[in-house]
């Protein structure tokens, strides 16, 4: 915990981090998106900073369990600690113990609620988390396999570039392709829940240092707005495909070369839909909100029942009390857990730490396309 904590101080990000604050924004299409101005503050460090919080998470999943209890970010103690309904929970179920220590009788609800049942409501419950859960992975599974895909087409045009064309027509082929992977990554604030990559903060940082386009193509580009819009995306793949018609009419590559490279850019725009789509389409509200309304029904009627059944009278118990109050803690820890852990996967192109790893896989494919691109093999 004590290094976790110590990271944490050193970036600048967390510490000094507003709460998020909320707002709509209406497009020119009549819908509204759902933003946040903690991504307008953020800037390339900021985001390198909560990248590489991501990545040390992704390493304690091997972790032995005392060093995995020891952690607070990125965890589900983390969301039940700072949940309303949890701490209304508990106060409930501590004030009837109260109560009924300092009676020394037996109520007559208690006969009453004696006769309840609310397992069943408990039973029901969790199937339906486990079921919400189950399709927010599928989908977020789904989602990083669309960005990997993307990473992967863009290194077999590379490594096909670069044995085919010359080194200046693959150098500008590449530039275009990563110039629209960065770009397709800006272009998802477009729908859904926005995303923290920007033009500034993102794109325009990558394209200075890696000279991705040229004044003149970024002035080209101006017309779409990259932050609002995946058309810049789209316009930057037809050019990765010109550039392979060029070869064609220059005499570089054959016909069976050019559909070959054609089908891996089109596999790349189609992984790319594929991540906008399911942004675009998250799972219906009114499956959440079902969800949401059985919890905040269903956990003060359990905390009421487990409270009554401590004991009253004489057969109260202050460790059958604390015993109790334990269960009640972990009974919501497992309904808020599942449902935020589901709701956590839905938009895994975010700013939380538990989203794709973005950064690594961009800045992964540009070195391995400048390693392909470099690469000399001796001679013989």
């Amino acid at each position: 915990m004590t290094s976790h904590v110590s990271r944490l101080g050193q970036c600048p990000l967390f510490p000094r981090r507003a709460p998020l604050r909320v707002r709509e924004e209406r497009r020119p299409n009549g819908v509204i998106k759902k933003s946040s101005s903690s991504h307008e503050n953020l800037s390339f460090d900021d985001l390198k900073c909560i990248e590489n919080e991501r990545r040390q998470l992704l390493l304690r999943a091997e972790l032995p369990f005392w060093r995995i209890l020891s952690y607070y970010n990125g965890t589900s103690l983390k969301v039940v600690t700072t949940d309303s309904l949890v701490w209304a929970i508990l106060i409930t179920y501590a004030w009837i113990r109260i109560r009924a220590n300092s009676i020394d009788y037996v109520p007559d609800e208690v006969s009453m609620l004696a006769k309840t049942n609310i397992s069943i409501l408990g039973g029901f419950l969790s199937f339906f988390l486990v079921l919400f859960v189950n399709q927010t992975n599928s989908r977020f599974l789904e989602m990083y396999g669309f960005s990997k895909a993307c990473s992967g087409r863009i290194q077999d045009v590379a490594g096909l570039a670069k044995t085919q064309l010359p080194f200046e027509v693959a150098d500008q082929l590449i530039r275009h392709f990563n110039a629209a992977h960065i770009a397709g990554y800006v272009g998802l604030n477009a729908i859904g829940q926005g995303s923290p990559y920007s033009k500034s903060n993102f794109f325009d940082h990558y394209n200075a240092k890696h000279n991705l386009l040229t004044q003149d193509e970024m002035k080209i580009l101006s017309e779409h707005d990259m932050d609002h819009s995946g058309l810049c995306m789209k316009e930057l793949v037809t050019w990765c495909q010109q550039d392979v018609e060029k070869a064609l009419e220059d005499g570089l590559i054959d016909s069976h070369q050019e559909k070959f490279m054609h089908d891996k850019i089109l596999a790349f725009r189609a992984a790319m839909d594929g991540m906008y789509d399911y942004t675009d389409q998250p799972p219906h509200f009114f499956y959440i909100h079902f969800l949401v309304l059985l919890s905040a029904l269903y956990l003060p009627l359990f905390a009421i029942d487990t409270a009554y059944a401590a004991g009253w009278g004489d057969s109260k118990s202050i460790g059958l009390d604390i015993l109790q109050g334990v269960i009640v803690l972990l009974q919501c820890i497992f309904v808020i857990g599942l449902r935020s852990l589901g709701t956590k996967m839905i938009d895994p192109y975010g700013d939380d730490l538990e989203d794709l790893s973005v950064i690594n896989y961009v800045e992964g494919t540009l070195e391995i396309c400048r390693t392909i691109l470099g690469a000399k093999q001796p001679a013989t």
